[in-house]
């Protein structure tokens, strides 16, 4: 068994190892920008190409009726977008994850994830969607009645009538709502300006804080466009926060639920960390307050190392480079403006 000094040297050398492989990454597989550092194991959001503008709408429409579903919640319920994309709850008690609730995820670059949910247990947008449907604590209906709903609506059914040649259909239902879900994605933060060439666009706090995030080991979990959202892993390495915290759900289980296999407890899809300065509370359970607690927690439980006050406010100084925009707007002015 590996002790915790191994441990760590086998996370920092992986770390290094995948900036080298971003580096050494074929032209064909880069989605970048003129002047991208492409050494840089994170790289920069950019709006989805080839959105059909007319399905995006409807999907818009769909994602805020609370009148579709059976117990009167709409998708923009649990996903603020003037709010981070999630709810700014702890919990929420509509989880699919677990029907005594769980973090929710934010919506924004959904898009980028490899699964979504925190299990990872629908590998596609259209699987989380058909969930929600089904889910009674979410949708709490079935397809039959959902469909029958948007045909009782003659302006919903007259879009779906007039974008497919089959009209209202469970297929058609997804599309719509997966093409909105496209344009939910948050580009131009202040670091995907300096990942693209900007070196004023981020202070040199900002700049120490990346370079921590890197040296520590952080980005071995958290790379690539959504700095997060593309693997799976332990919650819990080094230092067991669920069985200190105590009071162990379902949810805590993680991928286990999906999955079955010992292996996969505590096992959770690995967060995005864009936005996540306005996405708190933090991690699954939503215990967690503000974003230097949750930096503390990360560097005992993944990485073994309890880090210093100075290397946390910096971590974190960097972390709040990564809020991008929606509609023009970075989503902490979004956020401000909405609460006065």
């Amino acid at each position: 068994m590996l002790t915790n000094k191994a441990r760590r040297v086998l996370l920092v050398a992986f770390a290094g190892s995948l900036a080298l492989s971003v580096a050494s990454a074929s032209d064909k597989d880069k989605v970048l920008t003129d002047g991208y550092a492409s050494n840089e194991p994170v790289r920069p959001v950019l709006p989805v190409e080839n959105i059909h503008t007319e399905k995006a709408r409807l999907g818009k429409a769909l994602f805020n009726d609370r009148h579709l579903a059976g117990n009167k919640l709409s998708c923009a319920d649990c996903h603020q977008l003037n709010s981070g994309g999630d709810d700014n709850a702890a919990t929420n008690n509509q989880g699919q994850d677990n029907r005594a609730g769980i973090n929710t995820p934010t919506v924004f670059n959904a898009v980028y994830n490899f699964r979504q949910l925190w299990s990872g247990a629908a590998d596609t947008l259209a699987e989380q969607i058909a969930m929600v449907v089904h889910n009674p604590n979410e949708g709490a209906t079935s397809w039959p009645a959902l469909l029958q709903n948007i045909n009782k609506r003659p302006s919903l059914r007259e879009q779906f009538d007039r974008l497919y040649a089959d009209g209202v259909t469970e297929k058609n239902y997804m599309d719509a709502l997966i093409e909105y879900e496209k344009t939910l994605v948050t580009p131009n933060a202040r670091f995907d300006q300096y990942l693209s060439g900007d070196n004023d666009a981020i202070t040199a706090e900002e700049k120490a804080g990346y370079h921590l995030f890197k040296e520590y080991g952080c980005v071995s979990c958290h790379q690539g466009v959504n700095i997060g959202g593309n693997l799976f892993q332990k919650f819990g390495i080094f230092y067991d926060y669920i069985a200190d915290r105590g009071n162990i759900t379902r949810a805590d289980h993680g991928r286990k639920n999906v999955t079955g296999r010992e292996q996969d407890d505590f096992v959770f899809k690995v967060p995005s960390l864009r936005n996540v300065a306005v996405t708190a509370p933090y991690f699954h359970d939503g215990q967690i307050e503000t974003l230097e607690e949750a930096i503390y927690i990360m560097g005992k439980t993944q990485l073994g190392r309890e880090l210093n006050a100075k290397d946390i406010e910096l971590i974190s100084l960097f972390l709040r480079t990564l809020t991008g925009q929606y509609q023009g707007r970075f989503l902490d002015d979004i956020k401000l403006s909405e609460a006065k």
